[in-house]
């Protein structure tokens, strides 16, 4: 019986994890970013404390080049804004995940009010983003 339990936790975690895929991605296409997360960038990304950080941490990672035309926070505000539209809940903090050389003690964990940014987070489309 405690393997149907499994299997049926392993399930739930399963379609958790391709709802969020579809929100992050569906954003990402929103903002005309061209972006494409799959189950594993999601679930290394997990070991990093909170949404934005984790974002922030993609895109740095990844996509450094935005960061000439915006900034880490004012993109991953904008990805934010768009995915909790569709799914507002959030993967869990993975905590084992951090011993696997993570880079959840680089990543800003919030922004400061000075640096946010007010108004409309519409982004134009970006060539070869």
């Amino acid at each position: 019986m405690g393997q149907v339990h499994s299997e049926g936790h392993e399930l739930a975690h399963d379609r958790e994890v391709q709802a969020q895929l579809c929100a992050y991605n569906t954003a990402f296409a929103e903002l005309g970013l061209r972006f494409r997360w799959d189950a594993q960038t999601l679930i290394s990304l997990a070991a990093i404390d909170g949404e934005q950080a984790r974002i922030t941490a993609y895109i740095q990672d990844h996509h450094k080049h935005l960061l000439h035309a915006y900034s880490a926070e004012f993109l991953s505000r904008a990805i934010l804004e768009k995915k909790t539209a569709r799914m507002p809940q959030c993967l869990p903090t993975l905590a084992g995940a951090a011993a696997t050389g993570s880079r959840a003690a680089n990543v800003p964990q919030a922004i400061s009010p000075a640096t946010r940014v007010s108004g409309d987070l519409s982004l134009p489309a970006l060539v070869g983003a």
